[in-house]
């Protein structure tokens, strides 16, 4: 018998629907369940052929389970490997390579220094102009984590005043700029198995429990053709990263649909947000897809999905195998400490003491502030507002 699992955390309606229907359909040799999880060893097979991941991007042990899970046989959606590793700026770039237009985006230093970091940490770092990113960027513009979701630490900013208030408040958070999109239509696709598609008319301006309840603005050819190209740029994103459960969000400005966010480990399945019949169709398509996965998983075998980035990746590496021959060399003992004094050698026999210092002597300041980061002049460009000729104020703690 092959099972199925789901792994949830706080959704009610979608775990039960989904375990129900992939049951009813009574396919020999194949059941469904919630997910059980008792002891958890190394290597050691957690006994689902496949597992429905809902959660483990906000539960880090469950993270670690499912990656255990995946190394014994498991197919696991989405692979928690590669949405671990991916980020809102990486899948942007990504985005450019495919052909799907995304909008322009920089990535911004965080504003406070990360822990045990000093300013010797961004030694690499030039300062950062603002006034170049107003340029580039316009008004108004988003600042939003690079890695993130759910709408956390997201600033809408209509000025150089209010991006830098913004910045102040992000502490160590790594975030993007990015231009905002004065749409005139807007959709939510849900992408199943790289292959299925629902196109969802989708207002982000309504509160959350509206924001399906609206409609398509764009009739006609056009529409038509709009939707094509919605369905084309949504399974080029989700086939090139790999997403198996994914939704694609796209901003249509002047004809062109422009993908916003695209990279969910796990997109709202609600019936209370999504309506029911979109609901009936996620429900459908997640339960055939499990059965599939189910069919094909082969034992002690990888069954993860890879997006084509992985896989052309790999393809264009030169395969190595262990040959068992290598050199090997043995290194001297450490004696003295490097500039980081932080070798664990062991201490060096006692020297004589230097000579005193003069009492009027320097002391040495250790270094304090913040990630170096230079604050624009008014800009001088149309696209962006002045700055104020008032300094900006001093930065706020996280």
């Amino acid at each position: 018998m092959k099972k199925i699992g789901i792994l949830f955390g706080q959704e009610n309606t979608f775990p039960q629907a989904f375990v129900d229907r992939v049951n009813q359909k009574a396919v020999d040799g194949i059941t469904a369940e919630f997910v059980k999880i008792e002891q958890v060893e190394q290597a050691v097979p957690c006994g689902y052929d496949v597992i429905l991941d809902r959660i483990s991007q906000d539960v880090p042990f469950y993270r670690a389970y499912l990656k255990n899970a995946a190394l014994t046989g498991t197919a696991v959606i989405n692979n928690a490997f590669w949405w671990s590793a991916d980020e809102k700026f990486f899948n942007n770039a990504l985005a450019v390579q495919l052909g799907v237009p995304v909008p322009k985006t920089l990535l911004l230093p965080s504003k406070a220094r990360p822990d045990d970091t000093t300013e010797n940490s961004f030694r690499n770092l030039a300062m950062f102009s603002w006034e170049r990113a107003f340029e580039r960027i316009g008004f108004p513009a988003f600042m939003k984590p690079h890695s993130g979701g759910g709408w956390k630490s997201v600033y809408k900013v209509d000025n150089p005043e209010e991006a830098w208030r913004a910045y102040d408040e992000t502490g160590q958070l790594v975030m993007l700029y990015q231009e905002a999109i004065d749409f005139d239509d807007y959709f939510r696709c849900y992408c199943l198995g790289g292959k299925h598609v629902l196109i969802m008319p989708y207002e982000p301006r309504n509160a959350p429990h509206e924001r399906y309840q609206t409609t398509m603005k764009t009739q006609g050819e056009a529409g038509q053709q709009l939707l094509d190209t919605i369905k084309d740029y949504t399974l080029r994103l989700c086939q090139g990263l790999g997403y198996d459960f994914n939704t694609v969000e796209f901003a249509v400005r002047g004809g062109v649909p422009i993908a916003i966010d695209f990279g969910n480990p796990a997109p709202d399945a609600d019936i209370n947000s999504v309506g029911a019949e979109n609901f009936e169709w996620v429900v459908e398509h997640a339960a055939l897809l499990a059965i599939e996965r189910a069919q094909a998983n082969k034992a002690g075998k990888t069954n993860l999905t890879w997006g084509s980035f992985v896989q052309d990746s790999v393809g264009a590496a030169p395969a190595k195998r262990y040959t068992g021959r290598g050199d090997v060399q043995v290194g001297q003992a450490v004696t003295e400490t490097n500039d980081l004094g932080a070798t664990g050698a062991p201490k060096p026999a006692a020297k004589k003491a230097a000579p005193k210092k003069a009492a009027n002597a320097p002391k040495p300041v250790p270094p304090t502030g913040e990630v170096p980061v230079a604050k624009a002049p008014a800009a001088k460009k149309a696209t962006a507002p002045k700055a104020p000729a008032a300094k900006k104020p001093a930065a706020k703690k996280a």
